[in-house]
């Protein structure tokens, strides 16, 4: 019954949406406030739910017909694909739910913005990680059948029409490529980069592992190398260093909680660098940062994995933070532009949901 309801809240916001002529398709819509579930046996809050759905309406609002956001800071893959990471984590079909067309939208996009001799999905490593990590989550939920239709803008465009699957493969490809040739086992921003940074690596390796939790093939010695550069960045206080070694540290919660974060998901939390960083996020739950969205897009997810009762304790604190800094049209605005700020923020929220196969545990 509840899901009904919501479906009927969204149904609401679209129709609204339909009023809104093509020039302004850039510029959010009013966004009508969401129908409360009023299921009690809901395990997820009316609050959450409201804030969700506003936040996919702001999204539905300014994506771009060829099914990315102009306002998302840098344009890219990685925007796109974070976007598509919003409405795949709501939990609604996609194959037949409200965000079909959407979600639809941002695969064609990442895919016919893929190369197909290298499978770089750029500007830069963390666009392709986080175009990765979308397409993995993506790989085996959505249904293909209709995915390059006769609807789609892109349906004389053949040569770039491979499938999901494919398309993931060659991605995990251009990543293994990269790595190979980086003398540290990681990833910067360019693929032919030879230095390492564990933001961007922290990027590609979530996408690596998604891809290999969809069951494509990534060998053990890839993964273990790039465990050896995360393992070396990290301090016996779990702080994580940004790139050149263990100097000038600085804020650390975003990277330690990209490491450890990294480590549960890669199945090795018998590592001491995993006991460090786990330890130090325990003891900095509140540390001031930049970026925050970043921050608490990997903070939720590392603490959900470290320990389920702290990261609802943490979660709480979370959604009176979120809530204060959402827009009345349903976006937050950060340092990412608001696309990529929105797909964040909502991102560190879904883990209430718990329906993409990256979050399970």
């Amino acid at each position: 019954m509840s899901k009904l309801i919501c479906q009927v809240t969204v149904i609401l916001l679209l129709v609204g949406a339909l009023f809104s002529s093509k020039a302004n398709a850039q510029s959010p819509a009013v966004v009508v406030a969401p129908v409360a579930t009023g299921d009690d046996n809901d395990p997820v809050s009316r609050e959450v739910r409201e804030m969700y759905d506003a936040g996919l309406a702001y999204l539905l609002q300014t994506q771009t017909e060829n099914g990315t956001w102009a306002t998302g800071g840098e344009a890219g893959a990685g925007t796109t694909a974070l976007g598509l990471l919003a409405f795949l984590a709501s939990g609604d079909d996609p194959n037949f739910g409200l965000y079909r067309s959407a979600i639809r939208k941002s695969l064609r996009n990442i895919i016919r913005n893929q190369s197909s001799d290298t499978g770089y999905m750029g500007p830069s490593m963390y666009h392709h990680g986080f175009a990765m990590l979308a397409l993995a989550e993506a790989y085996g939920a959505v249904d293909e059948t209709d995915l390059w239709n006769s609807d789609s803008i892109y349906v004389a465009d053949s040569e770039n029409q491979r499938s999901i699957g494919q398309a993931l493969e060659l991605a995990v490809r251009s990543a293994l490529t990269s790595q190979k040739n980086n003398p540290l086992g990681a990833w910067r921003y360019s693929p032919g980069a030879k230095d390492a940074d564990t933001s961007v690596s922290g990027a590609v390796m979530m996408g690596l592992l998604a891809a290999r939790n969809a069951g494509i093939e990534v060998s053990d010695e890839s993964i273990d190398r790039a465990l050896d550069y995360f393992s070396s960045m990290t301090s016996e206080t779990g702080a994580v260093g940004y790139a050149g070694g263990l100097s000038g540290f600085g804020e650390s919660i975003a990277r330690s909680s990209i490491v450890c974060l990294v480590y549960a998901i890669a199945r090795r939390k018998d590592l001491p660098q995993y006991a460090a960083t786990e330890s130090y996020l325990r003891k900095n739950l509140n540390e001031r940062t930049g970026w925050i969205e970043y921050a608490w897009y990997y903070q939720s997810q590392a603490l959900f994995q470290a320990d389920v009762e702290l990261w609802e304790k943490w979660n709480e604190s979370l959604v009176r933070k979120l809530k204060s800094r959402q827009s009345p049209d349903g976006s937050f605005s950060g340092d990412l532009g608001a696309a990529n700020s929105t797909s964040m923020s909502l991102l560190a929220l879904a883990l209430n949901f718990r329906f993409l196969p990256i979050y399970e545990r």
